[in-house]
């Protein structure tokens, strides 16, 4: 890939491009869109859902505490499980957008977390809705490295950061898509399982599919790799696990990586996507109705989720001033200090909603950070199977984050403080951060320099 010229540098990233560039970007990145959405409907609705299959028929209102905590232990083992599904699609069909291409894989993982989404709603036992999201979780974790890759390989270098920025930076209107499909069900007065028309819903990406496969090539780079791959197999292999570790220069991309990785997910699906939880504590004092509470959730999580989309976009722009490793530094400090001040000092409706944009903002500026700057540390035959390994391999680690808060939050209870164990477990598992900051130690900066190949 060659050197943009002097007057390219001179234009916006968005110009010059052709239109099959931004049809490319907004195919995969509704892709992404609805990925996020899928996923949050689940972090809106777990508690609901756990809750219906653990206590059918019985009011949220008559839960003893026994069973309350019991609905919060299972919904922790739920999103485990979840998240190490995740982890399973990222390595699987990292090595499959390697092997059989981008485009197709998309197809493949699109239809697998729309299908077993819409199922999930069908469940009726905790073990069958576990199954279906863990199998959900195949799709919404392979789907990611593909759209990453064919948008990194497509544009130009002078547009690739901002472009895959903008791609990840919509993931968060995908996450607001999914608060407002809660808030419209809550308001309807459906039932008490309204979770389950919201997982209906969430099965509606599959028509993405058909304009995937009607509209959307395989990059040329993809392409000329595998044929000369193919005459040559001295260049290597198409989608080698193996190769991530045994190439020096690799295998210390890969490392660095994956404990970059373990950071941002550890932080988001081990604290910031417990917004919900922390509006219950915040606002148990109120009394509210479980309808009026769930709106006030759903309010939050959109809060957060516009911090989000500035975030993810502020770190694109950020990291090509400055550089990659530098804006993930700061993303990282200011992640770990507003978890310390969303999660100890809001304790109203109104400062639940001033914290949770400043939480999102900072939480999910480092997501931009992976799918701008993994896709330059491997060459192309690999490109799917290391961004998918890094990022997936961080939520077989993370998994653990959402179950660890279950139980330091049952430790550290105070019956004289309500709240407090929850809270003081939000900013132990925190620390996850720490983690991040030594893998910048390994990291090499990549800003500037073309796509390996």
């Amino acid at each position: 890939m060659t050197e943009f010229t002097n007057t390219e540098s001179k234009l916006r990233w968005y110009q010059g491009l052709s239109r099959y560039h931004f049809l490319v970007l907004g195919i995969a990145a509704l892709g992404w869109l609805f990925d996020a959405m899928d996923q949050n409907i689940f972090t809106l609705v777990r508690q609901p859902a756990v809750a219906s299959l653990l206590y059918h028929g019985i009011s949220p209102d008559l839960l003893s505490p026994l069973q309350k905590n019991a609905i919060t232990s299972v919904s922790g083992w739920m999103t485990s499980l979840f998240l190490l599904g995740w982890a399973a699609g990222g390595f699987i069909f990292g090595v499959m957008g390697d092997r059989i291409g981008r485009t197709k894989t998309m197809v493949i993982t699109i239809l697998i977390y729309a299908i077993f989404t819409g199922l999930s709603g069908l469940t009726h036992t905790v073990w069958t809705f576990g199954l279906f999201r863990f199998l959900t979780a195949l799709g919404v974790g392979g789907e990611w490295a593909a759209g990453a890759s064919l948008v990194a390989e497509v544009f130009p270098q002078r547009s690739r950061a901002m472009a895959l920025g903008t791609l990840q930076a919509l993931s968060a209107v995908g996450n607001i898509l999914a608060a407002v499909v809660t808030l419209t069900l809550s308001s309807l007065n459906l039932s008490q399982e309204t979770w389950r028309y919201a997982f209906f819903i969430g099965a509606l990406p599959a028509l993405l599919v058909v304009v995937i496969r009607r509209s959307v090539k395989e990059p040329e780079v993809w392409t000329s790799t595998r044929e000369r791959i193919s005459k040559n197999t001295d260049a290597g292999s198409m989608g080698s696990m193996l190769s991530l570790f045994t190439e020096p220069v690799l295998r210390r991309n890969t490392i660095a990586g994956v404990l970059l990785a373990t950071a941002g997910v550890g932080g988001l699906w081990g604290v910031g996507f417990w917004t919900p939880e922390l509006t219950n504590v915040a606002l148990k004092p109120l009394h509210l109705s479980a309808k009026l509470l769930m709106q006030y959730k759903s309010y939050v999580f959109m809060a957060q989720q516009v911090g989000a989309f500035f975030g993810m976009i502020a770190y694109a722009g950020f990291s090509e001033r400055t550089n990659r490793r530098t804006a993930l530094l700061i993303f990282f400090l200011l992640s770990y200090g507003a978890i310390q001040g969303m999660f100890w000092m809001a304790n109203s409706f109104n400062s639940l909603l001033a914290w949770a944009p400043i939480l999102g903002f900072c939480l999910l500026g480092p997501f931009s950070a992976y799918t701008i700057y993994f896709p330059e540390l491997y060459p192309t035959r690999l490109r799917a199977t290391g961004c998918g390994f890094c990022y997936n391999c961080a939520r077989i680690f993370a998994a653990f984050a959402p179950f660890a808060l279950g139980k330091l939050a049952l430790h550290f209870e105070d019956s004289t403080r309500p709240g407090f164990g929850f809270r003081m477990a939000t900013s132990v598992v925190a620390s996850v951060y720490l983690i991040g900051l030594i893998g910048l130690i390994f990291a090499p900066e990549t800003k500037g320099k073309p796509l390996p190949e």
